[in-house]
């Protein structure tokens, strides 16, 4: 038996530990299963719940066609693991190689995956988060209160927020028959993501199907009654609101406050992970023992010039969970990168919106295919000569021919013959997007590379 073969036959026993049941925890769990891995195998989750799918929580369960308690994740296999759920992690120590839960339990570990994924980012204001009739949406509870408050026929919901969760909301709201109002603090919804050139599209879309969309304000103050119920909102232009309802949709925050004082790179932008997922620590120097996958991480791309980018999508939860597990178990000449490429989708007012690649690191867009003004289109975007990545609202039958041309780095403006183009939009331009130092709404996927002017580790030279 050769060296390697040794070291993978070692690696498919003993402990592994996986913090986060969620959609990653599970799939890397069956592909541990798959790939012959016979230890013990412990998932840990905050919720009572073993994992269960998130996207139709801002659809198909707001609108009353699913039940937030029918949204489990079918199995692929048995994976015979302890489950600790309704029990969050609260710290990990390297040296003795344990995770610590929050009621004192201590689980030792061989080998950890950590996929945390995010949360709802809160409220500001605690008291006013406490109000009855605020809420945030990102767990299976938060979907099923909302939908009864909803199915309650409220007078008017606020949205606060327009990415693509906030925007699906309002969607929701719409087709339910109830007055909505979002308030966007950028110039457009779906910015952060797409570009101020595109989201002028989900502008008009909104206003034509009712929304009272606010742009370029922000909401200041939530205002209840002396019986604690949400009563009123008050807006950045002086303005108010009355309102019974409203959801707060500012992005999410990547659950890591548990990994402080590790020493492993973590911190609000998520875990630093190298492209085979194992995890950076502070000093840049990568374990062999410890993974990450799905939300939480952020790892470079060749694609995208090696740029650490954090992904919220669900494919690349399931992909990123599979390479991780498939690393942990192998020896290190069978270890595969993750170089899946980013894609999204959303639907909202009755569009089908679809993206691949990385709209946020775009320079240049032309419309390929179609027409912004018919929101029927597929937009191109370049960076540094190249395609990097397209976008389109209910043209979705082209992006599989994009995430070609990424892969091949095709040249940008794209040199083949266009069809089905009506637009007078011939030559590229800026598309527009935020400037990323101002505050906006998170794109689903965020390009996290270093940053000089980030300082959140002190390096101490060692003694002599």
């Amino acid at each position: 038996m050769s060296a390697d073969a040794d070291v993978q036959a070692l690696r498919r026993k003993g402990r592994i530990v996986i913090v986060g049941a969620s959609l990653s925890g599970l799939r890397a769990a069956e592909t541990l299963r798959d790939r012959g891995f016979t230890g013990s195998l412990t998932l840990v989750g905050d919720e009572p719940y073993e994992p269960y799918d998130r996207p139709p929580l801002s659809k198909q369960v707001l609108l009353g066609l699913e039940c937030a308690e029918d949204t489990a994740l079918p199995r692929r296999c048995d994976i015979d693991a302890e489950w600790r759920l309704g029990v969050a992690a609260a710290g990990l120590d390297r040296a003795a190689k344990h995770v610590r839960l929050v009621n004192g339990d201590t689980l030792p570990y061989d080998r950890l995956l950590i996929t945390t994924g995010t949360k709802a980012r809160p409220w500001f204001h605690p008291e006013e988060a406490a109000l009855d009739g605020v809420f945030v949406l990102r767990t299976r509870d938060d979907s099923a209160r909302l939908f009864r408050k909803l199915a309650a026929g409220p007078r008017r919901v606020l949205v606060i927020g327009a990415g693509f969760t906030g925007s699906e909301i309002a969607s929701v709201c719409r087709e339910r028959g109830l007055e909505v109002t979002v308030a966007e603090r950028a110039p457009a919804p779906l910015v952060g993501a797409l570009g101020e050139v595109v989201a002028t599209v989900a502008t008009r879309l909104q206003r034509d199907h009712g929304v009272d969309l606010r742009c370029g304000v922000s909401v200041t103050a939530l205002e209840g009654n002396q019986a604690g119920r949400l009563q009123r909102a008050h807006l950045s232009d002086g303005s108010a609101i009355d309102v019974d309802v409203a959801v707060v949709s500012l992005g999410a925050v990547r659950n890591t406050e548990w990994l402080a004082g590790s020493g492993l790179a973590a911190g609000p932008r998520g875990v630093a992970c190298d492209a085979g997922c194992r995890v950076f620590d502070v000093n840049g120097i990568v374990t062999d023992d410890i993974y990450a996958a799905g939300d939480v991480a952020r790892s470079p791309h060749p694609l995208f010039g090696y740029q650490f980018l954090s992904l919220e999508h669900w494919g690349n939860a399931v992909e990123q969970a599979r390479i991780a597990a498939h690393n942990m178990v192998s020896a290190s000449t069978d270890r595969r990168p993750h170089l899946w490429v980013p894609m999204f989708w959303s639907v909202q007012f009755g569009v089908n919106i679809k993206s691949v690649g990385v709209p946020t690191l775009g320079d240049q867009l032309v419309v390929a295919q179609g027409a912004l003004n018919e929101a029927r289109f597929v937009a191109v975007y370049g960076y540094r000569g190249r395609v990097i990545a397209a976008a389109s609202f209910d043209a979705g039958k082209w992006l599989g021919f994009y995430q070609q041309q990424i892969e091949a780095a095709a040249p940008f403006p794209p040199d083949y013959a266009l069809v089905d183009r009506r637009t007078d939009t011939l030559q590229p331009v800026d598309p527009a997007f935020p400037d990323p130092h101002l505050p906006t709404h998170e794109p689903t996927v965020t390009v996290t590379g270093h940053s000089p002017t980030e300082r959140r580790v002190q390096f101490i030279a060692p003694h002599a």
